[in-house]
């Protein structure tokens, strides 16, 4: 049987480290063939990525040092998948399911004639291939899908595969993907953006505490965070309490914001209408507290208390500081 390999399009920041989701790609890469990164870098900060993707599983990875990177959206990460692609034979692609991934994923199947599937939440292999997995329906159904003929690319849900491969030393390809196509859109103007927090990311947390309408104000809503930060937890909000300027719309978790699958969800006050269970039903654990005891979130929960989120919090966080000192 030859060797299947799997492209998995790992982003690297700034600072030359992977992106959080890298050892996830990785893992589902594993799952179904040979995991082969693809990096693709300002010059310099390819070998340190490199040997951080090989430390999740990379058997070999492919690296793009160019200075058009910096100054050009999403088209050398589309060339340099098309060029690893060919050069394996990759019968898949994983990329992430964000902004850029789902541009990139478009590109890359347009430029290649292959099947997109979008949003996959787990991948397996069949006697035909590989076979997507997706969560549908306000995640009420999970469905299949496979390409009929050549490969597959895939945008993966964040927090969706456990997976992890063993580490690896991994032989390092360096490409040069030549001048870029002249339709390539250009960033004109680029300022970095910090924020402090000690907070885990939103969508890669393992645990995440998030706050909705019945919290009642900005200064209700920081049950949410203290909670959130007792538990070492990614702090989310539902539409309402975004809406009612509870919380900005980075946080908001549901159908038009973000889709997590941590471990661990807590929901504060979240009454629970379809479009949030949307972004978070495929948490392995849903508790809910909520004073309605006919509010939909308790349809989907594991637990659920039927209680004041004013009276039943203070105690959780004291019981969690408790155990902590």
């Amino acid at each position: 049987m030859t060797e299947q390999n799997i492209l998995a399009f790992l982003p690297v920041l700034p600072s030359g480290e992977l992106v959080g989701s890298a050892a996830e790609l990785l893992g589902a890469a594993a799952l179904i063939g040979t995991p082969v990164g693809v990096l693709v870098t300002a010059p310099g900060k390819a070998q340190r990525a490199a040997e951080s993707a090989g430390h999740y599983g990379a058997t070999a990875v492919f690296v793009v040092e160019d200075d058009t990177v910096s100054s050009t959206l999403t088209a050398p990460a589309a060339d340099a998948l098309v060029t690893a692609g060919r050069a394996v034979g990759a019968e898949a692609v994983l990329i992430p399911d964000d902004v850029d991934g789902r541009d990139i994923a478009a590109r890359l199947s347009v430029r290649t004639q292959s099947a997109i599937a979008t949003d996959v939440v787990g991948v397996h292999r069949d006697d035909e291939g590989v076979v997507a997995h997706h969560s549908v329906y306000g995640s009420m159904f999970t469905t299949e899908s496979a390409p009929t003929h050549g490969s597959l690319i895939i945008t993966l849900r964040e927090g969706s595969v456990e997976n992890r491969a063993p580490g690896v030393d991994p032989k390092i390809r360096r490409l040069d993907l030549g001048e870029l196509p002249s339709q390539s859109a250009a960033i004109i103007e680029f300022s970095p953006s910090a924020e402090a927090s000690t907070r885990p990311d939103l969508r890669g947390a393992d645990t995440v505490v998030a706050g909705g309408r019945g919290l009642g104000s900005v200064e209700g809503f920081a049950l949410a965070e203290e909670l959130a930060d007792a538990l070492g937890a990614g702090l989310g909000a539902s539409r309402a309490a975004v809406d009612a300027g509870y919380a900005p719309n980075s946080l908001q978790v549901g159908q038009t914001g973000v889709t997590v699958s941590p471990e661990l969800y807590i929901a504060l006050g979240i009454s629970g209408a379809v479009q949030h269970q949307a972004g978070m039903q495929t948490a392995k654990t849903v508790i809910a507290i909520n004073k309605d005891p006919e509010a939909p979130i308790f349809d989907i929960a594991d637990l659920g208390i039927v209680g004041d989120v004013f009276e039943v919090v203070p105690q959780l966080i004291e019981t969690l500081k408790a155990k902590s000192s």
